[in-house]
């Protein structure tokens, strides 16, 4: 396998055209092997998997912080067992409800944004005073507001999402040039069609940015109200499973937990986000 490191120019012919020469490099088996993208990854995986076990072997205390090879021994067994699923499914599930209505909502906010300055003024006066609020802290008045529901958790989860999409969207709604704009407005796009045809695939980088940042949030979020609100309702997800593994010190288990909820998130970025990015932003030409 060869790669083209440059080309120049290297003779003028009569007719005044230029011939160019391209200057190759035969990549060893090594080189070939790094340029692929999922193999470096696996490798970073493997040295921090290395580095967990090899800690958690020297500090030979499994209560207070298990190896990585009794962290797998856990979560197997909680596999086979149906525990981790049931109990990921439960989250997972209740995550996509509130991810989906934040979606939803910074969509509405941002098109109304863009489309008036009264909207825009709207967007940008709710996100300075709700964006600094963290969503957990809002979890006792939903509890209020909602009872001992699901609700509860779909209403922090969605202020958590709502904030970070919509304001990657705008700014990147706001960072389209006037030539683009000018261009939709030549062939009659308006209103909605403007933002279909010319605002959106050339916002899509900022968009997706807001979508990644917006699901570690509910993430974060999910996890930290299920430690609450399992306690609370005697059932729950992921985060309920490391709070009640916690009080019965199976601190395995705790880590089991959250293993899951970090192969979860690779699995996300690297199987949903990098395929939507493939199809989009790389084919689109807007990243190397």
């Amino acid at each position: 396998m060869t790669e083209v490191l440059y080309t120049r120019p290297e003779i003028v012919r009569g007719d005044g055209k230029k011939d160019f020469l391209q200057v190759e490099k035969t990549l060893s088996a090594f080189e070939r092997i790094y340029r692929i993208g999922a193999v470096r990854k696996a490798f970073i995986l493997f040295v921090l998997a290395a580095a967990w076990e090899i800690y958690g072997r020297w500090l030979g205390n499994p209560l207070l912080f298990p190896s990585f090879s009794e962290t797998v021994t856990a979560f197997a067994a909680n596999i086979a067992d149906g525990t981790i699923p049931a109990r990921a499914l439960a989250s997972i599930k209740t995550l996509l409800i509130g991810y989906g209505i934040g979606i939803v909502l910074a969509a509405l906010l941002t098109t109304l944004a863009i489309g008036s300055r009264i909207g825009a003024d709207l967007l940008e006066t709710l996100t300075s005073m709700f964006n600094p609020l963290p969503a957990i802290a809002l979890l006792p008045l939903a509890l209020i507001w909602f009872g001992l529901g699901q609700g509860s958790v779909i209403f922090v989860l969605v202020h958590s999402v709502l904030w970070a999409i919509a304001l990657n969207t705008h700014a990147g709604f706001r960072s389209v040039s006037n030539t683009m704009r000018m261009v939709g407005l030549n062939y009659g796009l308006r209103g909605l069609k403007l933002v279909r045809h010319i605002l959106i695939p050339a916002a899509f980088p900022s968009i997706l940015t807001g979508l990644k940042v917006g699901w570690a949030f509910a993430w974060r979020t999910l996890i930290a109200a299920e430690l609450v609100f399992g306690v609370s309702s005697g059932s729950g997800g992921l985060g309920w499973f490391i709070f009640e593994n916690r009080n019965q010190l199976e601190t395995a288990n705790v880590f089991a937990g959250l293993f899951t909820v970090i192969l979860i998130g690779l699995a996300v970025e690297n199987l949903i986000f990098a395929t939507i990015e493939k199809k989009t932003i790389r084919r689109w030409g807007m990243q190397a």
